[in-house]
């Protein structure tokens, strides 16, 4: 089974300073992304119906991104977080790069509109 990187594009009604704090804290990530988190230095621990996952942080830049790499993934395997404005509409995108297996990426898609729903409702947008 081979891997895929993916990139989903989300319009998020948000400033990119409050988009990122929910992309990039403990505590934003825990309003949307998984049942728990809690950080030490560069890495996180995300808890998702009592199974843990640690990622290490292996790039970030205030407001613009954030990039993890989650403990179970191949080394050029990565999350990415990537905060851009539309030139168009002003609008500002949420991009989110994932690795997934090639016969899941519909369900994963599935899974990031539900995950966005609820990181749109937490920023209220």
């Amino acid at each position: 089974m081979s891997r895929v990187k993916t990139t989903l594009e989300f319009t998020v009604r948000s400033t990119p300073r409050i988009l990122y704090n929910f992309l990039s804290t403990p505590s934003g990530l825990a309003q949307w992304f998984a049942d728990h988190v809690d950080s030490h230095e560069n890495t996180y621990s995300f808890s998702w119906n009592g199974q843990i996952e640690k990622a290490e942080v292996l790039d970030k830049e205030e407001d613009v991104f954030i990039r993890f790499q989650m403990e179970d993934n191949e080394e050029d395997e990565y999350l990415e977080f990537r905060i851009t404005k539309s030139e168009v509409t002003g609008d500002t995108i949420l991009l989110v790069t994932e690795f997934t297996d090639d016969d899941d990426v519909d369900d994963q898609k599935q899974l990031w509109d539900s995950q966005i729903d609820a990181l749109k409702a937490g920023v209220g947008g």
